[in-house]
């Protein structure tokens, strides 16, 4: 009876003692980036929006870069691009697209928001990362944003690509933006998020696992902060997200 006891109470124990989340490893595996569309078609038009606000310069560094999806488009417009990415799965999907185009002026690092600074050797005129900020803590933000600096060439840029509006995603969550949208059905869709809340803390991950959300005045407060100005331009693709081009004043 003692031992049945005991193994019980070692049951209890282990439930209320979480793992850690982290995003390294939820993303250890995966081998496609968080696109609408996966399509060819789609990934261009995406990625024909996001030269528009790069606007020219000789050398990129695409940090998330992810499965290359968007990689593989800049990569005819500069001299020089480097991906970067903490997810290994990741880049050896985007290492792949990378042969198959025969792209010569491409290289792929490993690395994350800390370590990735350590492993340059070069200054870029753009320095670009999508559906990043979502990932990385304010603290995290002011700290790219900082070492991002003393890797811009003169005249360079800092481009947050689709970051989460937290009053848009809102909407979005609940349908406002779908050509379906039923106004009774926001208190269904309201308590399934509810559940979806208590689910993810039950499970110790993020309660939206898309990532953060930051209001526009918070990114451009930390840029400030940091001898940047902002420039916000509305996402044409996701109706919940934005883009943030920082300047250096």
């Amino acid at each position: 009876m003692g031992m049945v006891v005991k193994n019980r109470m070692v049951g209890v124990g282990t439930v209320f003692k979480k793992s850690k989340f982290s995003w390294e490893d939820y993303f250890s595996d995966k081998k496609k980036g968080g696109h609408r569309f996966s399509t060819e078609e789609f990934l261009a038009k995406e990625a024909k929006e996001k030269l528009f606000h790069l606007n020219g310069g000789k050398t990129l560094l695409d940090f998330g870069c992810g499965a290359g999806e968007l990689l593989i488009y800049y990569a005819p417009y500069y001299e020089k691009v480097v991906g970067v990415d903490f997810s290994s799965s990741m880049l050896l999907e985007a290492e792949k697209k990378i042969l198959h185009h025969k792209y010569k002026n491409v290289d792929l690092i490993l690395a994350d928001d800390r370590t990735v600074w350590e492993k340059l050797d070069i200054k870029f005129d753009q320095i670009t990362a999508t559906g990043v900020v979502q990932y990385l803590d304010p603290k995290q933000i002011d700290g790219f944003i900082l070492n991002a600096s003393a890797y811009l060439n003169e005249g360079g840029k800092i481009s947050f690509f689709d970051i989460i509006d937290p009053k848009l995603y809102s909407l979005w969550k609940i349908g406002w933006f779908s050509q379906n949208f039923i106004h009774r059905d926001i208190l269904l869709r309201a308590c399934t998020g509810c559940v979806k809340r208590v689910s993810a803390f039950l499970e110790n991950r993020p309660s939206d696992i898309i990532g953060n959300s930051y209001n526009p005045h918070r990114i451009e407060k930390i840029a400030r902060k940091n001898g940047f100005q902002m420039e916000y331009a509305k996402s044409m693709y996701y109706e919940y997200r934005y883009h943030a081009i920082l300047t250096k004043t």
